[in-house]
């Protein structure tokens, strides 16, 4: 090989060496970031268990732990203030306790603590057929359906139904008010509704006057289908005949005028008819003797 080459290739792998460890010993006297501020930690408030709804949180069951990243809104950074109130919303562990899955301060817990403000929980009795075989489950969404006769009104068409309440909110079942999310059927003789003062007044007087019927739907849809009702005359003549409006006014009922009373004379018996009496001829040659009976056998 020819040395003049061989010169310039070692004098070459020199001045490349010499440059890599320049470099080297540069961006290792560089001052490095504080790994971007520490990723901007904080101290905020987070689950150690899971939380059921109705949960009355403890000193145990919260946590003030680092958390990196922003800080979630609603987030706690005292655990102090968050013990004794009622969960709402279930909480996983290690999730922010946020101040929306919490009842109000004072509220306690159960199912009074996850009632919003404004509204009310109201019990309806159901069986196996109304409460859709049980699948009424808390976190359901329901239809509630009435079945009876309106008074005042013409009732020739029978009993009506008619969709009374749409997309009502099922807050507990019997005794449960934690939502399934296997939605397992439980039948249970009490189901509880979340609705508003007005649509209370409703339930309560449709509970005692007519038959109460649940139609479940499906959770995410939240359309309100106007509907006229149906009425048993209806069934039987193919809809041939005019469905009864529940929302129209009221229409007296006309009645037949009571038809005039009817004498009829009373026949009295008069006096009985004299008897006449049976008489006898009695010829006995030239002489002729009557002989006058009052009764049969008797003689006078």
């Amino acid at each position: 090989m020819n040395k003049r080459f061989l010169g310039v290739l070692i004098f070459a792998f020199v001045v490349a060496s010499g440059a890599s460890l320049l470099l080297y010993r540069l961006l290792a006297n560089r001052p490095q970031e504080p790994a971007k501020a520490a990723a901007a930690t904080s101290r905020i408030v987070l689950a150690t268990r899971d939380l059921e709804p109705g949960t009355v949180l403890k000193e145990e069951d919260v946590k003030l732990t680092d958390w990196s990243g922003p800080i979630p809104a609603g987030a706690s950074t005292r655990s102090q203030d968050l013990v004794g109130r009622g969960v709402v919303t279930g909480i996983i562990a290690k999730e922010p306790v946020l101040e929306s899955r919490l009842a109000a301060k004072g509220a306690g817990g159960g199912l009074a603590s996850m009632i919003p403000p404004g509204m009310r929980a109201v019990a309806i009795h159901v069986s196996d057929v109304s409460s859709v075989a049980g699948f009424v489950v808390p976190g359901m969404r329901v239809d509630v359906l009435i079945s009876g006769t309106a008074p005042g009104v013409d009732n020739r068409m029978g009993t009506v139904t008619k969709t009374l309440l749409q997309n009502m909110e099922v807050l507990s079942a019997g005794q449960d008010f934690k939502k399934d999310n296997e939605g397992k059927p439980v039948t249970v003789p009490v189901i509880n509704l979340l609705a508003t003062p007005e649509q209370a007044e409703q339930l309560s007087l449709a509970a005692s006057s007519t038959n109460i019927q649940l139609v479940l739907r499906n959770p995410l849809d939240h359309n309100t289908t106007k509907t006229p009702g149906t009425a048993l005359g209806r069934l039987f003549t193919g809809g041939r005949n005019p469905i009864i409006d529940a929302d129209a006014p009221l229409r007296p009922v006309r009645r037949a005028a009571a038809a005039p009373a009817q004498f009829v004379p009373v026949m009295h018996a008069g006096p009985a008819p004299p008897k006449t009496p049976f008489v006898m001829e009695i010829i006995s040659g030239t002489k002729k003797v009557e002989t006058k009976f009052e009764n049969a056998g008797e003689a006078k």
